[in-house]
């Protein structure tokens, strides 16, 4: 159980940290409105993190029992998948580094944050794809509760990060959404990834 809620957790954590285009984002709404607003924008992103979460591992679960014959081969294609999303992420910050691109975008706030922000992370494919390749890679080895404290955990992380986005709003905006901040954040991600990977390998 103790090793679910740690995985749930940095999993969590690694989907929720790389500051993109929605945590960017949320950092500007709250820094543009209130801390209230922010905070239910917050919870929106954390809601789709946690529903995708859900998905793969009630589908990793439904799975697994077909999947047995071809575990191996599939947990080797997880960590590909995983690896694969690593250093995808590790190299777009890199790019967006070094082309210095801007990072924030100012738009009008939106009248319900946080069905706004939910449906902007429901349209990321990568949170699922990760999600996924997580349970699909281990779902063998997870009981009904553990799965159920990984999603909870996964939850928790993803919402504990995005809360500390909003709070930081006006204050740690231009930090973590500058070009030094989304590089650090990313690498932070790809490594956490990467770590899954190995895990899921070894």
């Amino acid at each position: 159980m103790t090793a679910a809620l740690v995985a749930g957790l940095l999993a969590g954590f690694g989907i929720a940290i790389p500051v993109g285009a929605v945590a960017t984002y949320l950092v500007a709404l709250t820094a543009r409105t209130s801390l209230k607003t922010g905070a239910f924008a917050a919870l929106g992103v954390a809601t789709a993190d946690g529903l995708y979460a859900l998905i793969a591992a009630v589908g990793g679960t439904a799975l697994a029992p077909v999947l047995q014959p071809i575990l191996l081969p599939l947990r080797l294609i997880s960590v590909a998948v995983l690896l694969a999303l690593a250093v995808r992420g590790g190299v777009k910050a890199v790019q967006h580094y070094r082309n210095h691109r801007i990072a924030v975008r100012r738009t009008d706030a939106p009248r319900h944050p946080y069905l706004s922000l939910l449906a902007m992370t429901l349209l990321n494919p990568t949170t699922v794809i990760y999600f996924a390749a997580l349970i699909l890679g281990s779902s063998a080895r997870l009981s009904h509760w553990e799965l159920a404290v990984f999603v909870l955990a996964a939850l928790a992380a993803s919402a504990s990060w995005q809360l500390v986005l909003a709070c930081g709003g006006a204050l740690l905006g231009r930090v973590l959404t500058g070009e030094r901040g989304r590089l650090a954040t990313a690498l932070v991600s790809s490594i956490l990834i990467t770590g899954f990977a190995l895990h899921l390998l070894f």
